[in-house]
Formats: structure tokens, C-alpha cells, sequence
């Protein structure tokens, strides 16, 4: 056995082997019930497709037992051990994940069926499927229903997992710490219960409202459930734009792409009292001011270089930016040809992100807070250098530490950003593409920018390689990118 071999063996040795064993084993137990359900959507409508979806299944539900059963003594799992955990559980989600469409889509390639499940569960939105309208309706509920599971599974992590890891400042936002009087509920049990709970009662929200504004039952339910993951996966290939003649559709999309794209524990904050919960949140009120501003100055925009009516300019203004800054990737219309102007903002809004422990992606709205006050804090040391001065942020102190990790996501965030952009220019696709297709994958948001792969197309016609990349880039968004890069370092499997 190789020397790297025996440390990985050694490393994942022991009850945190079993530990792992275990949590993998039920979670694609979970994704074969899902499976299923894909199943009964393709007897529902007399498709083929439930042949595939039922030996999937079973053959996930297989897989899922033999590992439930493998660890089955499990014991208390290691925080180190949470990011083997956290990087494999996407990767089950998403390898497993592709084997209906690779076997149900014709012409789709292992290339493409991984590329397209990496998207859905991250919620990335990109696809390099054509021909939606006419697509077997489970294959659409499949596509759904991934994002609507990546979702629920963003917020879990980033609730749960992300701060006892120290990710990039993510400790600032957990909720079970020493001080009490800052716990929502009793145990973290009960807080991802509570979340779910509103997950899914946002979800069923947003489904009665589509459907009272227009929408099939089924439209209403798979696009609910891409609004509120902020996943974007449309079933029609003109994405949202299929209901542009349609604005009561466009708004309220617009208001739950929102909703999705806040601190869902500050949700569980409202509902047990705290009605000014998600006022006082500082990255809420700076969220909700980028949007308000970026739409505004696009509708102007608009009505005086494009001559377009203010109501109409308002609604696509509103919900394309909307759909961008959190990431969903829901596009009306073709946005590039609004003129330069909305292309460089709309370029600007791909890396900004929204709420931390919300379904969005994106760098977040509290790490370019915090960089701003870093910043402050050392234009204030220029002219006083040896002021003591501790800022806080939502009402916490905020060391030196802290604002430390935050920078050095910051500068590892972009610099995935520049090396994805390099591998896919190595790949021959032009600037634009390259650049915009890079930022677009690690912040999770779908479409990009340029002819190839704006919101007017899709990423079908990129070589293989260049997908690969791309998938590569959005699991590093995901996962914060150090959850993922920490398992490359030699100091991480030496005990």
C-alpha cells in the first residue's frame, strides 16, 4: 500500500470511519426515497422513466444500507473528521444523483449528467440541457427536487457544520455557543427541525402562490421549490422569461427569492416572538439596500437609454437582479442586451451574494461588511497608530481573528475564481466566457455573461474538460472552498 494510501486509511480508521459510514448510508437511503418519488411523478404521467428511477433507486437504497450497516457501531465523530464528512456527502449526492439522467436524457454524456446533478445540488442553476419544454416531467421534478434537497442542505451546513469548523468568519452567526441568552431554541436538534419546518412551509407558500397566479399544479411545485433552494432550474429552456407576459409571477418570484436568500434562523427568531429579528440582522438591512439601489439604477437606466415603459423596466430590473444577487439564476430576459452598463453591474451583483445561513451562494453580504471595517480600522491606525480600537458587528465584538479568516477567504474565494478562469481559457473559451463562467460556478449563481453562456443560453457547448472544471468550481463554492482544500494538506491526515 502506497504511503498516502495507509494515511488516509489510518485517518478515517475507528469509530469516525463507522461515523461517516453511517451518516452516508442514511443520507442516500433519504436520496432513494426520493428516488421513488420521481417514480410516481413518471406513473402519474405514463412515462418510461419510472423503470429507471426504480432500479436507481434500488440500487441507492442498496448502497445506502451497506453503509448504515458498516457503521452501525458508530461513536462520536471528530470535529476534524467534519470536513471528510461535509466534501463526501456532496459528492454522494451529486455521483448518485446523475445516474437517471445519464440514462434517461438522450445524448447526455457522464459529463454532462454529473455536471448538471453538481449544479442542481448546489444550487447553482447552470444546465447543459436543452429542449426543457418538451422534457419527461419526472426528469424536471428530479432536477427540482436536487436543488430543493441542496437547499435545506446549504442551511444545515451552514447553521450546523461551517462555524464549528471556523469557515471564513461563519462562527460570527452560530447560535449554540457558551453565552444562553443567545440560543434560539434549547438544543441544535431543535433548531434544524425549526428550520426545516420553515423551509418547507416557505416552500408550500410559494406553490400556492404561483399556482393562484397562473401556473400548472406542477409548474407550481417544482419552480417553488427551485425559488426557495435559490437553485434556478426552470422547466422551460426561456427559464422564467415563459412568464414574462405574466408580472404578478415575476414579482412574487422576486419577493420569495428574497425571502430565501435570509438567515433562516432568524425566521425561527420571528416566529417565537422577535418580530424586529430580521430588521436589527446589519447584513439584512445592507441586502435589502444593494437590491433596492442595483434595481433602481437599472430601472433608470432602462427608461432613459432603452425607452422601455417604467412598469415593465421595474418588474425585469427588480427580478433580474433579484435572481442574480442570490444567486438563483432565474433570468425574464437577456439582460446583456440591456447596454454595458447593466452587464458590468449585473457582473458586479454575481459576487456579492446574500445573507449568510440562507440558501444563497456567494460571498456573502456580512465578509464584505467585514472587510469594510477592517479597512476602516486600518485607515484609522494610519492616522492614529497606536489607537486601540474593537469594532463590533450586529452588536459582537469582533477580534482581530476573526477579521483575519474572513480576509483569507476572501483573497482564497478570488483566487479559485482566477485559477477555474485559467483552466477554462486553457480550455480555448474567450475572456468573457472563461471569466464570467468561473465566477458564476463558485458563487453558485448559474448563468454568466456573453453569447455561449449568458442567460440567453446555456453550457451544453463547452468541451468536457471545461465542464469538469466548472463542477470542480461550484462544489469549491459550496463548501466554502476550505472545507474542500483543508483535505489536500498533508497536516490534515497527520495525527
Amino acid at each position: 500500500m502506497s504511503v498516502p494510501a495507509l494515511v488516509f486509511a489510518q485517518s478515517v480508521s475507528g469509530s469516525g470511519y463507522r461515523m461517516i459510514c453511517k451518516v452516508l448510508g442514511h443520507l442516500l437511503l433519504l436520496l432513494s426515497a426520493v428516488q421513488l418519488m420521481a417514480m410516481l411523478v413518471a406513473v402519474y404521467y405514463a412515462e418510461a422513466a419510472l423503470w429507471v428511477f426504480l432500479g436507481s433507486g434500488l440500487f441507492t437504497f442498496s448502497c445506502g444500507y451497506l453503509l448504515k450497516y458498516k457503521g452501525r457501531h458508530a461513536e462520536q465523530i471528530k470535529n476534524r473528521q467534519l470536513f471528510l464528512l461535509t466534501t463526501l456527502s456532496w459528492l454522494s449526492l451529486c455521483l448518485f444523483s446523475a445516474l437517471p439522467l445519464y440514462l434517461l436524457v438522450p445524448g447526455c454524456t457522464l459529463t454532462d449528467a454529473v455536471f448538471e446533478t453538481v449544479s442542481a445540488v448546489t444550487t447553482t442553476g447552470s444546465t447543459v440541457l436543452s429542449g426543457l419544454d418538451t422534457m419527461p416531467k419526472a426528469v424536471l421534478f428530479w432536477r427540482a427536487v436536487l436543488n430543493w434537497i441542496g437547499g435545506i442542505g446549504i442551511i444545515v451546513m451552514a447553521i450546523a457544520i461551517l462555524p464549528a469548523l471556523k469557515i471564513g468568519g461563519m462562527r460570527l452567526f452560530k447560535t449554540e455557543n457558551s453565552d444562553t441568552s443567545d440560543k434560539i431554541l434549547p438544543r441544535s436538534s431543535s433548531l434544524s427541525a425549526a428550520i426545516g419546518l420553515v423551509y418547507l412551509s416557505l416552500t408550500g407558500l410559494t406553490c400556492l402562490s404561483y399556482f393562484a397566479a397562473g401556473m400548472t399544479g406542477f409548474d407550481a411545485i417544482t419552480h417553488a421549490m427551485t425559488t426557495v433552494a435559490t437553485g434556478g432550474f426552470a422547466n422551460y429552456d426561456a427559464s422564467f422569461g415563459t412568464y414574462k407576459d405574466t408580472p404578478l409571477l415575476l414579482w412574487l418570484s422576486s419577493g420569495f427569492m428574497l425571502l430565501a436568500a435570509m438567515p433562516f434562523v432568524l425566521f425561527v427568531s420571528w416566529v417565537k416572538g422577535d418580530r424586529s429579528a430580521l430588521w436589527r440582522d446589519p447584513q439584512v438591512r445592507s441586502f435589502l439596500l444593494i437590491v433596492l439601489t442595483s434595481a433602481s439604477v437599472l430601472c433608470c437606466y432602462q427608461v432613459w437609454h432603452n425607452q422601455r415603459d417604467w412598469f415593465e423596466a421595474a418588474t425585469h430590473s427588480l427580478f433580474n437582479v433579484v435572481s442574480v444577487i442570490t444567486t438563483c439564476g432565474y433570468a425574464s430576459e437577456d439582460y446583456t442586451l440591456w447596454g454595458n452598463m447593466a452587464i458590468m453591474l449585473f457582473f458586479y451583483l454575481t459576487f456579492a451574494g446574500a445573507c449568510s445561513g440562507s440558501t444563497s451562494g456567494g460571498l456573502k453580504i456580512f465578509r464584505i461588511q467585514l472587510c469594510a471595517l477592517l479597512l476602516y480600522k486600518q485607515l484609522k491606525l494610519l492616522v492614529h497608530p497606536k489607537a486601540v480600537w474593537n469594532p463590533s458587528y450586529g452588536g459582537r465584538k469582533i477580534d482581530d481573528q476573526l477579521l483575519g479568516n474572513v480576509l483569507a477567504f476572501c483573497f482564497v474565494y478570488f483566487a479559485t475564481i482566477g485559477f477555474i478562469a485559467m483552466m477554462l481559457a486553457f480550455c480555448e473559451l474567450d475572456l468573457v466566457t472563461a471569466v464570467t463562467g468561473a465566477a458564476t460556478a463558485v458563487a453558485n449563481v448559474g448563468p454568466g455573461l456573453g453569447s455561449i453562456i449568458g442567460p440567453a443560453g446555456n453550457f451544453s457547448s463547452l468541451p468536457d474538460a471545461a465542464k469538469w472544471w466548472l463542477s470542480l468550481g461550484m462544489l469549491l463554492g459550496r463548501l466554502e472552498i476550505l472545507t474542500l482544500l483543508i483535505l489536500f494538506t498533508p497536516a490534515y491526515w497527520r495525527y
